[in-house]
């Protein structure tokens, strides 16, 4: 959480020393918005992490831990104009990350997981000051996580910590984008929140490791900068 807070306020400052330097009334990309259709790229960052519904209330001795870390995204953007302020988005794309569980016998599994990631959002701006506009989004999405280890037959007897490969998830969001002489550049923060239970339990409903499990879904931060 340290590491995303200091993200977060190096996003802020950066956007607001851009918009005391673009008070300015040269506007850029006076037409950008009028084009039906564009396409765009991102880089960015993401940090995942898992909720845990447990079957019994455990106390604070019992409870699993999980260590997350931040990892790469990148993907494509397809933008249609439906309206003066209202974009549909579709934005493909690749994350990859990595979280270690920590269980209270001091055993650890690692879960590395290559996302291939497909949100359908709305996109609604602001009137555009400028060349600055800010926005806010938020939709579904699907993904498929190529290092699920779903169909494997072992288990955390085997060291082999399961998820599902394929889960939903809703998406809301805010960013800004900055006009600028020939592209826009657009930088974003997103939650992402997983629909479904993504935990494979162990093949025993006595595990010791997921079988007081009761659901276990997916949170994520998606830090995004995106050029048009």
């Amino acid at each position: 959480m340290k590491r995303f807070s200091l993200f977060l306020s190096l996003f802020f400052l950066s956007t607001s020393i851009y918009s005391q330097r673009n008070n300015t009334k040269i506007s850029n990309l006076q037409n950008f918005d009028q084009k039906k259709i564009h396409f765009g790229y991102y880089i960015g960052l993401n940090n995942y992490n898992y909720k845990l519904d447990y079957l019994n209330n455990p106390n604070s001795n019992e409870r699993i831990n999980i260590e997350n870390s931040f990892g790469f995204s990148v993907g494509l953007i397809g933008d249609l104009k439906l309206r003066k302020n209202l974009n549909l988005r579709f934005e493909p794309g690749l994350k990859t990350n990595k979280l270690n569980v920590l269980y209270p016998n001091d055993e650890e599994r690692e879960i590395k997981s290559t996302y291939i990631q497909l949100p359908l959002l709305l996109k609604y701006s602001a009137k555009r000051y400028n060349n600055i506009r800010p926005y806010v989004l938020g939709g579904l999405s699907t993904s498929f996580n190529l290092s699920s280890n779903q169909n494997n037959p072992q288990d955390n007897t085997s060291n082999v910590f399961r998820v599902k490969t394929n889960t939903f998830y809703y998406e809301l969001g805010f960013g800004i984008d900055f006009y600028l002489q020939y592209f826009k550049f657009s930088p974003s923060i997103r939650g992402v929140f997983s629909l479904k239970n993504e935990l494979i339990p162990d093949n025993t409903s006595t595990s010791i490791y997921t079988g007081n499990i009761d659901k276990m879904s997916a949170r994520a931060i998606f830090i995004n900068f995106s050029f048009h």
